[in-house]
């Protein structure tokens, strides 16, 4: 009778396995058949500059536009927008694709972008300018600058905080709570995350956290006795010419930004090339220097360049921000602060 029984309750489980293989691959079916390509034909990909490049780019930029247009085609992308910089200067710009499939409105290089989690090496250069001015102590605890966050099993140092060593918590992605609060400044957001447990003793382990930059932006305000928001854009953005850079419209409560894309997500398999949906409207106004900013691939280029020419900030600032992170073990991060460090290959180097 109990063999019975066992071999009864195996054949169910194995039959719900092969029933949920079944649903999970009639819905692969179903969604491939009526995945429809956003651009059907590379040539027909639609473009917009805003001016002639100097003529010794032109080789390559017919060369980086073609790849540009497949990596579009290929992966299902409704627009992109590509900006190059060398020598100081913004070499190439160019929008590709619709910002809007339904308006089939075209991206140009002017069209802003949220740029999600890219937000945190501009707020890691506020930070640099506050570092320098030795108004900012990497290495004091975090609650120095920020007295509302609560003391924890262990202390944590702002060092820990911007490189991601800290143990703090992290959201829940495009379903975390916080989207679901408004923010006027970073110090608000707190109270939705602070009290939680830290996921490991501060130093031994390398774990991503939007919260952490949520932490470091409200640092930046305290310590420059100024709104966040308005620290950026007197230190950071208008210095580097950064006109389209600003932070979400629901962070600053105006109008919605009206040369902005519209976001999209993978409707399956986290792949675009089965189509996008529009993502749900989305109030971001927490994450504040985390990934709160909308902005231009020009933008992003002007900045890179301040940072890498010693414009914005010192050499020596550069590289403590850029340098990877180690962990109690020894052990490389592989992120500096606010900087992730990847390696790519570069004209064959």
């Amino acid at each position: 009778m109990a063999k019975r029984r066992i071999e009864t309750w195996l054949a169910v489980f194995v039959g719900l396995v092969a029933l949920g293989l079944l649903a999970f691959g009639g819905l692969w079916v179903y969604i491939s058949a009526t995945a429809t390509p956003i651009h059907p034909n590379l040539q027909d990909v639609t473009s917009v500059t805003q001016s002639a490049p100097q003529a010794k780019w032109t080789d390559a930029i017919a060369e980086a536009r073609q790849l540009a247009r497949a990596h579009l085609v290929d992966h299902n992308l409704p627009g992109l927008s590509v900006a190059v910089g060398a020598a100081g200067d913004i070499v190439w710009a160019e929008g590709m694709g619709w910002t809007d499939i339904e308006k089939k409105s075209p991206v140009a290089p002017d069209t802003r972008f949220r740029i999600g989690t890219a937000s945190t090496p501009l707020t890691a250069a506020a930070a640099g300018v506050l570092l320098e001015q030795g108004r900012l102590d990497l290495d004091e605890t975090i609650q120095k600058h920020v007295p509302e966050f609560p003391q924890k099993e262990w202390p944590i140092t702002l060092r820990q905080v911007m490189g991601h060593v800290a143990g703090l918590p992290n959201d829940g992605g495009d379903e975390g709570e916080l989207f679901a609060q408004h923010c006027d400044r970073p110090v608000d957001a707190l109270q939705y995350f602070s009290g939680r447990s830290l996921r490991f003793e501060p130093g031994t382990q390398f774990r991503y956290s939007n919260y952490g930059f949520i932490v470091v932006s409200a640092a930046i305000e305290a310590a420059a006795d100024e709104l966040f928001l308005t620290f950026m854009r007197k230190q950071i953005f208008d210095p580097l010419g950064m006109k389209s850079t600003e932070a979400d419209p629901s962070i600053a409560a105006v109008a919605p930004i009206m040369d902005r894309a519209t976001s999209y997500f993978p409707r399956f398999a986290a792949d675009p090339r089965y189509g996008p949906d529009v993502m749900r409207d989305l109030d971001i106004s927490c994450y504040a220097g985390s990934a709160a900013f909308v902005t231009t691939a020009s933008d992003l280029v002007r900045f890179g360049l301040a940072i890498a020419s010693g414009r914005l900030l010192q050499p020596d600032t550069v590289r403590l921000l850029q340098t990877s992170q180690r962990l109690a073990s020894g052990e490389e991060t592989g992120y500096g602060l606010g900087w992730d460090l990847e390696a790519v290959p570069l004209a064959g180097e």
